[in-house]
């Protein structure tokens, strides 16, 4: 009787083989009816409790969902709440604080670096603008500029700047196109 006693109440957790020949075996047989019917009365209440609980747990998510409406709180703003409480977070550890010292020191040393950049390409923009070769070159702009705002405008013959001579085209690109005499289509085709 030991032996048996010592089968029952082993002390090894079960094997998923054991498990499945657990969940074949037919206990039904085992039972007499008046625990059968305990068994079905037990899962019946354990089925009604368990709909209840769930009606009870909807109803208070409900409660819950209009109470967040009554003070404004939408998925939204918990989401927002969420993040700005995990990015506080994350900025008081250390590994944040070191690096955003690191970057910002970085950063401090790259925008000293680009504002020497920017001097020294003033500068040499500067002694280039100077240069005899940018002279010559300006000159020849400035005698084509003329020249075009002579062709284009006319008789009038003061230097002006690039801008007056585009403003000049224009307008005379206008006067041809709105008031100028139009040809017909079969002048138009007339060599």
């Amino acid at each position: 009787m030991e032996a048996q006693a010592q089968g029952l109440l082993e002390t090894e957790p079960l094997r998923g083989r054991d498990e499945d020949v657990i969940a074949s075996a037919d206990f039904s047989s085992m039972l007499s009816e008046e625990e059968k019917e305990e068994l079905k009365a037990e899962l019946v209440q354990l089925e009604d409790e368990i709909t209840t609980l769930r009606q009870v747990l909807s109803a208070k998510e409900r409660h819950l969902v209009e109470i967040k409406q009554k003070l404004g709180m939408n998925l939204m703003n918990e989401l927002k709440q969420n993040f700005s409480r995990g990015w506080h977070d994350m900025q008081t550890t250390t590994a944040y604080k070191k690096t955003h010292e690191t970057l910002s020191h970085a950063g401090q040393k790259a925008t000293a670096a680009f504002s020497n950049v920017g001097t020294a390409i003033s500068k040499k923009f500067g002694d280039m603008r100077n240069s005899p070769t940018f002279k010559s070159f300006e000159e020849r702009v400035e005698t084509t500029v003329t020249s075009l705002k002579t062709k284009v405008g006319g008789t009038n013959h003061s230097g002006g700047s690039f801008e007056e001579v585009l403003n000049s085209t224009a307008h005379a690109s206008s006067q041809n196109a709105s008031g100028g005499p139009r040809q017909t289509p079969d002048e138009e085709l007339q060599c």
